[in-house]
């Protein structure tokens, strides 16, 4: 109250008001209905005070605004802005609010797909698109005054996060820098980088969510809540949260519930009633059903809700399901207004591709409110369910993971079916990172009073974990940076070698690598500190107690060496003997459990690689099928014979025997022990020991009774400060290692990038060839094999269509790798080309494990994968959507995605390729692009 203030106080309160009238942010936060929170009034403070800023908040909490002060600030000033976000669909949802707030004139779009008033102050685009821009020295970059990088935590992501880091260290000093990020746990480390490598750097980092969060479990019929108590909401309150005791007693009953009808009662199985009241008492909890899910939340007014199913199928069968089930959740006036939405943005879509596409169910399940969200869908049709899901006409969304990497579409409630997901090799568990990112999206700033998240009762499932989940709101912020050889030409080009280097030990890998050094520097201290200790304790004043500890280590070495030889060597013998032994041989098995006379019905298999039921399987040696005299048939392995098997007699084994009849087993074992049960084996004699003769043990035996340490009373006190002193100092050294590997990771990773490309006649010293800067124009992960292609005129001859194909096995990646299936191909010149891609391909692949450039790490050219190139071949050649992907067996949405990309790659092509002479792959990659770039694919860009 102002009333209470004194006239001082109410002095310096209006000075402070006037001062913040003649700044930029003022008049800013007029344009917005409501007012900033503190976290964004800060950052707008650092931006107008010319630092750069790092934002680190989560999902849905109005991060954005800062960036948009950004582009407030560049307009004032008369500069440019440049807004960057990860993918084109943020693009180009970015691009829209714009020009409702700046108009048409002042913004503009840049991404593969479209180029939309290129020439604006403001522009929209894709972080690629503006680290192409920075390597071709662009002209764009003129009055380049603030760049906004959205979702800057992408730079985590292996496959993409490299260009994050690039752009960051390449942008001019000129420019300031705005990091968007989610929450993080290192954002300081983070924001050290950018004051290391971008100059004075603000961080500000908000954990309170703008809507509070409820964590719920729904169990069968009941909701329960996650937390008996949730005083701080998902956010990082001082109050302690426990979890549900209600929830844990469930949990306990139903997971220690067990149902096996395998169980024995009275010797006998589990009657058909007993089954059935065991289902009848587990059925009081289930896991609901989908519709049931919608049903529950719309009737406690917890719709617009979002459910994340890690399965595209599962997307479109929630959607089904819910149509089968009869839900409705819009009336008849929402039915028409979705009806005319709908028609309004695909009318540019062919009639005859209507049915293809699966429009009609598409729009039915619209119009009831329910839709799919995922990859696999046109992008026009993702895009048509964000703008229904926004103005609220859209009311249950059954969406993948992706839905939640930034795209705009908050909702009441997030629903998470499971707790596991497939991450491309596994079935792994969600990380707090990916739980937070999910849950986000509850909860309407300016809409609803509290967001709800509802984890679906499992079989299993432990609500301590889910707690630790919904309890950890951060994840750490990983580097992800490797060189290609891309970037190499391109930094060689502008920096040569040794700046180029120097750049490269400025990234965040290197930076992140480099303070892990310090805490393993600071152990290798402390452990030198500790061998001057050890090596105080050992000191002997008859000599020199290392060099006769030496000895004794030495010596030890020896003898563990030679007996390692022995027993391999017996194996060895064991194995042999094995391997001699055929089916009626009567044997005795020297030890195990299975130990004593034993009939040999099979041998074996032999030793090495065999294709069993699982792919290949790796065997030590032969496993032979015996049959014990106590009528047990066991297929026994190397570990029961120690020593060398011999045959003991022979046996005939009756065409009639099965061995698994015990009759077979009772009457041929009678018959063994009739046979041979008389015969006492013959005990194996043991070869006398290596060491007995071993010229080197002799030696040190000798030298060590000649030390003068030997006759030391204190020689085992001695001894024991010695073998202290070995182990920390063979720990030091393993530490050491440790460190030189981190230290200049990148940089020596750059040098053998660098060293092959010059094998390669890519780069002189600090020059750029010919072939290094048509190189530097082809962006991708297999650049260089794309090079190499145009450089052996692989290409020339091709039409149109053939050049697409061959330029599809340059982006396609399988989503189902290792396919038993080879994929079908164009015949003619097309499937010649591509084989000869392979053949590039290899000869590049023994070239890098000869400079030790491994794909593992992320360097590298992977294959080729030619699983696309009949689609390109077909679709270029004008064939018809609908032959296409039935062809193809491939959604529309993916297929849509890989000819963009294919585009995009014949557009660099094309760039790159010689112009003059007889070359054709230049207007053929054009002409290619033309081909690929109609129908669904061209109504599918967003302009």
């Amino acid at each position: 109250m102002t009333e209470d203030l004194t006239p001082a106080e109410a002095y310096a309160a209006a000075r402070a008001r006037n001062a913040e009238q003649a700044t930029a942010l003022a008049p800013f936060r007029e344009m917005y209905e409501f007012d900033l929170d503190p976290f964004q009034i800060e950052a707008c403070q650092a931006l107008e005070a010319g630092k750069g800023v790092l934002v680190a908040a989560p999902t849905g909490s109005g991060k954005t605004i800062v960036g948009e002060f950004a582009v407030h600030l560049a307009l004032l000033q008369g500069r440019k802005c440049f807004y960057t976000t990860p993918i084109k669909a943020l693009s180009n949802q970015k691009y829209a609010d714009l020009v409702k707030r700046y108009g048409n004139d002042k913004v503009g779009l840049l991404t593969g797909d479209n180029s939309v008033n290129a020439a604006a102050p403001i522009i929209v685009m894709t972080t690629e698109v503006l680290r192409n821009m920075l390597y071709a020295g662009s002209q764009a970059l003129s009055g380049l005054g603030y760049v906004v990088m959205d979702e800057v935590h992408y730079l985590s992501d292996r496959f993409r996060g490299a260009v994050w880091e690039e752009v960051i260290i390449h942008l001019p000093e000129s420019v300031t820098l705005v990091s968007l990020s989610a929450t993080v746990s290192n954002a300081e480390e983070f924001g050290d980088w950018l004051d290391t490598v971008r100059g004075d750097t603000e961080v500000i980092v908000s954990e309170s969510r703008p809507v509070p969060l409820w964590q719920h479990v729904l169990a069968g019929r009941r909701m329960y809540d996650l937390f008996e108590e949730e005083t701080d909401h998902g956010g990082r309150g001082a109050s302690r949260r426990e979890v549900n005791p209600d929830l844990l007693r469930l949990a306990h009953t139903e997971n220690s519930r067990t149902y096996n009808p395998r169980d024995r009662r009275r010797g006998k199985m589990i009657r058909e009633a007993d089954r059935e009241r065991e289902r009848r008492q587990r059925s009081r909890i289930w896991t609901p059903g989908r519709p049931e899910v919608i049903d529950r939340l719309d009737a406690e007014g917890l719709l617009p809700a979002i459910t994340f199913i890690f399965s595209r199928a599962g997307c479109e069968a929630a959607v089904q399901q819910c149509l089968h089930a009869g839900l409705r959740l819009n009336d008849d006036d929402a039915r028409r207004r979705v009806r005319e939405i709908v028609e309004e943005r695909t009318a540019s879509i062919p009639t005859e591709d209507l049915h293809v596409l699966g429009y009609y169910e598409w729009l039915e399940a619209l119009e009831r409110g329910i839709a799919a969200h995922h990859a696999g869908m046109l992008p026009t049709f993702k895009e048509v369910v964000e703008e229904l899901f926004v103005r609220g006409l859209v009311k249950a969304v059954f969406a993948t993971e992706t839905l939640a990497l930034g795209i705009n579409m908050p909702a009441r409630s997030v629903v998470l079916e499971k707790l596991v997901k497939w991450n491309g090799e596994q079935h792994a568990d969600i990380t707090p990172g990916e739980y937070t990112q999910l849950t986000g999206r509850a909860g309407r700033r300016g809409i609803d009073v509290e967001g709800h998240a509802v984890v679906l009762w499992q079989r299993g499932l432990d609500p301590g974990h889910l707690a630790g989940l919904a309890g950890t709101r951060t994840y750490p912020l990983r580097s992800s940076f490797k060189p290609s050889y891309n970037m190499a030409v391109n930094l060689v080009d502008q920096f040569g070698r040794h700046r180029s280097r120097e750049l490269l030990e400025t990234s965040f890998a290197q930076f992140q690598a480099d303070r892990s050094v310090v805490g393993i520097s600071r152990q290798v201290q402390k452990n030198e500190e500790g061998l001057e200790g050890y090596r105080e304790g050992m000191t002997c004043h008859l000599g020199d107690f290392e060099e006769y500890a030496r000895l004794r280590r030495d010596l030890k070495d020896r003898e563990t060496e030679l007996a390692k030889q022995g027993a391999a060597q017996r194996r060895a013998q064991a194995a042999a003997s094995l391997e001699r032994l055929k089916a009626g041989d009567v044997i005795h098995v020297p030890t195990g459990k299975f130990a004593g006379l034993a009939l040999v019905l099979d041998p074996g298999i032999p030793a090495g690689r065999t294709n069993g039921h699982r792919g290949f399987e790796h065997h030590d040696g032969p496993r032979p099928l015996v049959l014990t005299a106590e009528r047990q048939v066991k297929r026994l392995a190397s570990i029961d014979f120690p020593i060398p098997v011999e045959a003991l007699d022979r046996m005939r084994i009756p065409k009639s025997f099965n061995p698994r009849s015990p009759q077979s087993r009772r009457d041929l074992a009678s018959a063994l022990r009739t046979k041979a049960g008389h015969i006492n084996p013959e005990r194996h004699r043991r070869d006398r020991s290596p060491a007995a003769d071993d010229r080197e043990i002799a030696r040190l035996r000798t030298e060590l009774r000649a030390h003068p340490c030997h006759g030391c009373d204190e020689r085992e006190d001695h001894a024991r400060w010695a073998e202290r002193y070995h182990r920390l100092q063979r720990d030091t050294r393993q530490l050491e290692r440790r460190i030189e590997g981190r230290t200049n990771t990148i940089a020596r990773t750059f040098d053998r990038i660098v060293a092959l490309l010059t094998e390669l006649d890519y780069l002189r010293g600090d020059d750029v060839t010919d072939n290094g800067k048509r190189l530097a124009r082809l962006y991708g992960e297999l650049d260089l094999l794309a090079s190499e292609c145009l450089r052996e005129g692989v290409w020339e001859g091709l039409n149109p269509a053939e050049l697409a194909a061959c330029v599809s096995a340059l982006v396609y990646e399988a989503r189902q790798a290792d396919d038993a299936v080879p994929p079908k191909l164009p015949t003619g010149n097309a499937k010649a080309a591509l084989g000869e891609m392979v053949r590039i391909w290899g000869r590049l692949d023994a070239l890098e494990e000869e400079f030790k450039i491994n794909q593992a790490e992320g360097v590298g050219q992977r294959e080729p994968d030619l699983g696309f190139a009949w689609a390109a071949h077909q679709w270029a050649s004008d064939r018809g959507l609908d032959e296409v992907l039935r062809e193809a067996e491939m959604p529309a949405g993916d297929f849509v995605r890989w000819c963009k990309q294919v585009i995009d790659v014949l557009g660099q092509i094309a760039a790159a390729a010689p112009k003059d002479g007889d070359s054709t792959v230049s207007k053929n990659a054009r002409k290619a692009v033309e081909a690929l770039l109609r129908g669904v694919v061209a109504y599918s860009s967003v302009s």
